[in-house]
């Protein structure tokens, strides 16, 4: 059974957790052998930059130790064979260019998604 995770909000408790909590849960699906996509919309594009870093984030006199490395997280699930895409409208929204975009992240128009859907059993969005 395919699955196609679609995540909106981009940095949802990943200070706390350290982690973005659907990209673990993908990762962690993938590791048992199931197949298992992730679409980027809305906010959750930004994801699909290069470069970012959460290091250095404090609070007070509090900072964060192990910050989130969704970077990593998004290279590693590519590299495990995971399809990643980001929404092309939702990108140009927020100015991101795509030269600007981790390698092997597809970019889709929102015209493609009824196609996109129509390959998977089941469509969780977080």
């Amino acid at each position: 059974m395919r699955v196609l995770q679609i995540v909106e909000t981009a940095y949802r408790a990943t200070l706390e957790e350290q982690d973005d909590t659907v990209l673990w849960f993908t990762q962690a699906l993938r590791s048992v052998s199931a197949s298992v996509d992730v679409l980027l919309w809305g906010t959750a594009v930004s994801y699909a930059v290069r470069g970012q870093s959460a290091t250095g984030f404090r609070v007070g006199r509090w900072s964060q130790q192990h910050p989130p490395a969704i970077e990593r997280e998004i290279v590693e699930l590519i590299e495990s064979g995971a399809r990643i895409a980001a929404l092309e409208e939702d990108l140009a929204e927020r100015g991101i260019a795509s030269e600007s975009l981790i390698a092997g992240i597809e970019v889709l128009s929102r015209k493609s998604l009824g196609g996109l859907f129509g390959q998977y059993a089941r469509i969780w969005k977080w």
